[in-house]
């Protein structure tokens, strides 16, 4: 489930949303009310469970084979997502749906290439109903990304982000503590 030219995406469990109003979120950086979405590439960071701790990993130009090998796998393709144990029925039963606006409403949040959130700072209607997204271990499946599931995301996050591939932590706050 990605954006098509021209769109972006917002995903939400909430099947029901008419317009989307900016607010501040609970776990906001920044005190300025959004509306937040996402572009093609960065889509399938939100291919979860909204709460569900995720560790992501991709390979960029910049990216060393070492790197790529280590932290994806041989044979394992350009991008890797991990979870922990304790998400994986969540990640079976959880209904997502992907709302679609166009891009146009939204602009690029953050400075430089690897920008990848949109934010309207004026209310928003979707350009269509709720799109379910489906399930979302075949959403990645589909995608050829790997999905890891793990005791702990700790350890993993402590590669990745001590490599050379591009990285997002998402609800870390949620994983399970440090072993």
């Amino acid at each position: 489930m990605r954006p098509e030219p021209g769109q972006v995406l917002h995903f939400s469990e909430d099947p029901t949303i008419e317009r989307f109003v900016p607010h501040v979120a609970a776990t906001a950086r920044q005190p300025e009310a959004y509306v937040w979405a996402v572009d093609a590439a960065r889509a399938p960071d939100y291919w979860f469970p909204r709460q569900c701790p995720r560790a992501l990993a991709w390979a960029t130009d910049t990216t060393t084979d070492a790197d790529r090998e280590r932290i994806a796998g041989a044979g394992c393709g350009d991008r890797v997502h991990a979870i922990e144990f304790g998400w994986l029925d969540a990640m079976r039963t959880t209904r997502l749906y992907a709302y679609r606006f166009a891009a146009e409403r939204f602009r690029r949040f953050g400075e430089g290439p690897g920008s990848h959130a949109r934010v309207a700072e004026e209310p928003v209607v979707p350009l269509g109903p709720a799109e379910p997204v489906g399930n979302l271990l075949d959403v990645h499946a589909a995608a050829g990304i790997q999905l890891r599931v793990l005791p702990n995301l700790w350890p993993f996050w402590d590669e990745v982000i001590a490599g050379s591939m591009a990285f997002s932590g998402i609800r870390l706050r949620n994983a399970r503590p440090r072993p």
